[in-house]
């Protein structure tokens, strides 16, 4: 049987004899010293200042084994602030570095973990958040959208302060946090929400640095196998996962920079950096004393071992002076060192101070440091201080002369980090344009979409342009169609924003095309439809309900603009009629509704009635006025013939009959009091007798409606409006009375 594993970035097969026979790698390992190490060897690069420490180790379980480990300080000042500033010089100390490992392990080394310094690094944090049409499931495509969204926004929020001409590239981003509708929540996936938001932390790097170091170690024979941040890689440990519920900040002083990273809740929330370190103290001393940078970088060593210090000056004397001397000459410089320190803590935690703070690296062992940011934060100073072997309980050295120091909390980190995210940069083609990657061996078209700044939108398809617009007051949208999806090609095969990605691909992306725009015509609205039915020279006629659109009025087939004010008219005018009716104004002069005298701009309601005439208008309600006046003389020129024809006399006196005395029991009721009521009823008229006023329900006992027999819904209007049972009836009321079915 064969099985293959990764050593040292050679391939080694291991072919296992079922008997009696040797394994290669026991044979390799035979030829390397005969040293054997039970897993994958990594070899990680701190690239500071002042010196290069490079360590190789394994991990083994939750422990990381350190195999060998070399400190290099660098013989010139080719290094300033953590930047590059002589390539060779660097490459040429790497490379002792390296050698130096080689012999020790006794194998060589082709690949290293190195991380940027924090004097370039720039972040910026970032909300986004996508709300969709309806609730739905959350897939990853959704959360590579949303992390993407605020990468744009965390990238282009740099841009506006980026006043430099260098060119950054995004090496990373942070999740600070996710939310659900509105609420935190750990993983997205698979939830089913209607809002989802993120909140993150992207960090960025100029070119020209990324380049330098690669170059770096590319002279001493090494290729970057990762890179990573040197917050970052502090935090892997000096802050474990259980301790990142707390609000605690890691401040690595190293030469030239002081980089600062703050956890809560979990996760690491912020990274800063000030540019202000260890080396502005070695000045400030060589200044003072007269002595070159590295005599006074000793001094400052020995300050923290020894009360007195013995030294030499440029001239060749030999110096004593106490190790407070010492503090007190760097007291200035670190008074402002620790004061920036702290302001950036509070600004990077929103602007108050932390619970705790962790201390990494040699610039953090001057003698009163912890002590100042105490109190310049307000905190207890037993919670700021120097972490080393405390944070080093699963770390463990074959090199028992190795003592667990401050100093090798970053290089051990780098390391860690290469079993959290194996990456290294590499160049793919995005629509023709070259663009380099920070490869972490998951890079999707996606990753290559933002590095060129292809929008995000444009991968989705997009809808058309929306119309919005009023309905009687209501505002309304409607949506325009949905384009087509973006077309997606990896050298030259189909393939979609997931698809991974390696280096020298060719990836094309024809942008999402949006719908059509919105459109849609009055009959399409659920308001329209339906017709009013008014009564016009005693004819039903239905007229259909049209929309007022921005004080115009116009038919069905009316095409919606965007910002339009529609309303649906309950009426027409008089005008409108005839204009319908395809009348011209001048056909009639006068114009009656429900026998009122009516003019062109007068409202016709549903169930109206209306009366187109030439000449003065007769209706047949006068004609009855008429008729009844007409009645009334009759009845007493009858009355009185049959008076005088009348047998019922006594003594030349005339008997009443009993009609008579019918008759006159009603005349018995004051001529005020005895009141005619005529009323449209049904559009018909009804003369209502015999009472001194008349209510609504009273006309029930003069029309042929049987309420006994219900034949749906009643319906009672008076006037247009919904009748009251009791309402009193005045002369000339238009009254309805009808049964709706149900």
């Amino acid at each position: 049987m064969s099985k293959t594993s990764y050593l040292g970035g050679i391939i080694l097969t291991h072919i296992y004899e079922k008997a009696g026979g040797i394994t290669l790698e026991a044979h390799n390992n035979m030829i390397n010293n005969g040293t054997v190490y039970s897993g994958h060897l990594v070899f990680g690069l701190d690239i500071g200042t002042r010196s290069i420490v490079g360590t190789v180790g394994y991990k083994e379980g939750d422990k990381f084994i350190v195999v060998a480990q070399k400190v290099k300080e660098h013989e010139t000042r080719a290094m300033l602030d953590g930047q590059i500033h002589d390539i060779e010089k660097v490459g040429t100390s790497i490379r002792e570095v390296k050698e130096f490992l080689e012999e020790k392990i006794g194998r060589k080394l082709t690949e290293v973990c190195i991380a940027a310094a924090g004097r370039v690094l720039e972040t910026s944090y970032s909300q986004a958040e996508v709300e969709f049409e309806e609730e739905r499931t959350i897939t990853k495509e959704d959360i590579y959208a949303l992390n993407s969204l605020a990468i744009e926004k965390a990238y282009a929020s740099f841009m506006e302060k980026n006043n430099s001409n260098l060119k950054f590239y995004c090496v990373g981003n942070s999740v600070v946090n996710y939310y659900l509708n509105d609420f935190q929540i750990s993983n997205l996936e698979n939830h089913k929400a209607r809002k989802i938001a993120v909140e993150l932390i992207a960090t960025f790097l100029p070119d020209e640095v990324i380049d330098g170091l690669n170059k770096a170690v590319e002279i001493a024979g090494l290729h970057v196998a990762n890179m990573t941040l040197e917050p970052i890689a502090a935090i892997q440990v000096a802050i474990p996962e259980r301790f990142r519920l707390l609000n605690i900040a890691l401040v690595d002083v190293g030469a030239g920079t002081s980089d600062i990273s703050i956890t809560k809740d979990g996760s690491i929330i912020a990274y800063g950096m000030i540019p202000i370190a260890g080396d502005s103290l070695t000045e400030s001393l060589a200044l003072q004393c007269l002595t070159d940078f590295y005599v006074a970088d000793q001094m400052k060593q020995d300050s923290t071992q020894s009360d007195i210090v013995t030294y030499e000056d440029i001239m060749g004397i030999k110096q004593t002076i106490t190790a407070k001397e010492i503090d007190d000459i760097m007291a200035p410089v670190l008074e402002d060192m620790t004061s920036r320190v702290c302001d950036k803590i509070k600004e990077l935690n929103g602007g108050k101070s932390v619970s705790a703070v962790f201390v990494v690296g040699g610039g953090g062992k001057v003698n009163g440091y912890t002590n100042m940011l105490s109190e310049k934060l307000g905190i207890q100073a037993e919670r700021v201080a120097l972490r080393g072997k405390e944070v080093m309980q699963k770390i463990e050295f074959l090199d028992t002369s190795i003592e667990k120091d401050s100093l090798l909390v970053t290089p051990i980190g780098i390391c860690l980090n290469f079993y959290e995210q194996n990456n290294n940069f590499v160049f793919v083609s995005f629509n023709g344009e070259k663009i380099k990657l920070y490869d972490n061996k998951h890079l999707k078209v996606t990753d290559a979409a933002i590095q060129a700044h292809f929008p995000n939108d444009g991968f989705f398809p997009k809808r058309g342009k929306e119309l919005n617009f009023t309905v009687d007051g209501v505002k309304k949208i409607v949506r325009g169609e949905v384009g087509e999806g973006a077309q997606i090609f990896v050298n030259g095969k189909p393939a979609n924003i997931h698809t991974k990605i390696n280096k020298e691909d060719i990836i094309y992306v024809e942008e999402s095309t949006a719908g059509a725009p919105a459109k849609m015509e009055i009959s399409q609205l659920p308001e329209s439809g339906g017709s009013l039915v008014v009564d016009i020279n005693h004819k039903k006629v239905h007229l259909p309900k049209f929309a007022s659109v921005n004080g115009k009025l116009e038919s069905e087939y009316y095409s919606i603009q965007d910002g339009d004010s529609i309303e649906f008219l309950k009426y027409y005018t008089i005008e409108q009629i005839l204009q319908f009716m395809d009348i011209s104004i001048d056909t009639y002069n006068t114009y009656y509704v429900n026998n009122n005298e009516a003019n062109m701009q007068t409202k016709v309601y549903e169930n109206f009635s209306v009366i187109f005439s030439k000449t003065d208008m007769v209706t047949s309600y006068d004609q009855l006025m008429d008729e009844e006046e007409f009645s009334e003389e009759e009845d007493r020129t009858a009355l009185e013939e049959s008076e005088e024809n009348s047998p019922n006399m006594e003594d030349g006196k005339v008997l009443p009959s009993e009609q008579e005395k019918m008759a006159e029991k009603e005349t018995a009721i004051a001529p005020e009091e005895n009141i005619r009521r005529i009323v449209m009823v049904n559009r018909k008229p009804v003369v209502l007798r015999g009472k001194p006023k008349y209510i609504f329900v009273d006309i029930f006992d003069y029309i042929d409606f049987d309420l006994s027999k219900p034949q749906g819904a009643i319906v009672t209007t008076l006037n247009g409006s919904q009748a009251q049972f009791m309402e009193e009836l005045q002369e000339g009321d238009m009254i309805e009375v009808y049964w709706k079915p149900i």
